[in-house]
């Protein structure tokens, strides 16, 4: 999900797991069915176990005394089996890589494990569907790069929707499989990656950046492939095999 500051995204996001209007008040219009649930209309209790959030600031969901009391907590509130339960923590842990952390402080850790930490809450709960608000935002490029390597396997392997709002266009178009743009609380284009990053004049008009290697496309191609009706290349194997049979000799591998 992309879109200017204040353009709805985290709006949306706390929405679908009906923080809004429920813990938020607020005015909604329109409707939501996530899992066969409105979550307009039901309690919060209700949604957690299928609806896991992630939210841009990790600190505000850190209460416990050890990260592993920390990742057990949802899973207490879900009257998970202990035997079970200690399993989905080294389990999640593991995943993120803080299995060695499970008896620290949460307060101890730095910015980006305790976004590590909000995360492995989140995957403990095994929901339908998981919410994240900007989730690399404290974390490295190491760790960036590995958290949507992990999104992708759960999403490919568990079968978890995955809804994320982020605004690196990098990230997104090598591994969303759709990407939702909203300007001013409406969405303006919904597609591929291809479809919705690929065309930079629309882009720009919403004030959004282009993918580097398709500005770079959209130099080489000129002011008729810029604002041709065809997509550009958004990721560096497009552009590599896009390149190809423009540059004699050009091998189309990255």
């Amino acid at each position: 999900m992309l879109g200017l500051t204040g353009a709805g995204k985290s709006t949306l996001l706390r929405c679908v797991a009906g923080i809004v209007p429920n813990l938020v008040p607020a005015e909604v219009t329109g409707s939501i069915r996530v899992t066969g649930l409105d979550p307009l209309g039901e309690a919060v209790g209700t949604l957690s176990g299928r609806v896991a959030v992630v939210l841009d600031d990790p600190d505000a969901q850190v209460s416990q005394a050890t990260v592993a009391d920390e990742v057990a907590l949802g899973l207490e509130s879900m009257a998970v089996p202990w035997s079970e339960m200690v399993i989905r923590v080294d389990a999640a842990l593991e995943m993120v890589g803080l299995a060695s952390l499970g008896e620290r402080s949460p307060a101890s850790l730095s910015g980006g494990e305790q976004q590590r930490l909000a995360i492995a809450c989140a995957i403990a709960m095994q929901p339908a569907v998981l919410v994240m608000d900007e989730p690399t935002a404290n974390l490295d490029p190491a760790g960036s790069r590995a958290l949507f390597e992990l999104v992708r396997r759960l999403s490919r392997d568990d079968g978890w929707t995955v809804l994320i709002a982020d605004h690196d266009v990098e990230r997104l178009a090598n591994h969303a499989d759709r990407i939702v743009l909203l300007r001013a609380g409406r969405l303006v284009a919904a597609g591929s990656p291809g479809d919705v990053l690929g065309r930079p004049d629309a882009l720009e008009t919403l004030g959004m950046r282009v993918p580097q290697v398709t500005e770079l496309a959209a130099r080489l191609a000129g002011p008729l492939g810029r604002s041709a009706a065809s997509r550009l290349p958004v990721t560096v194997d497009e552009t590599a095999a896009w390149l190809a049979p423009r540059i004699p000799g050009a091998d189309p591998s990255p």
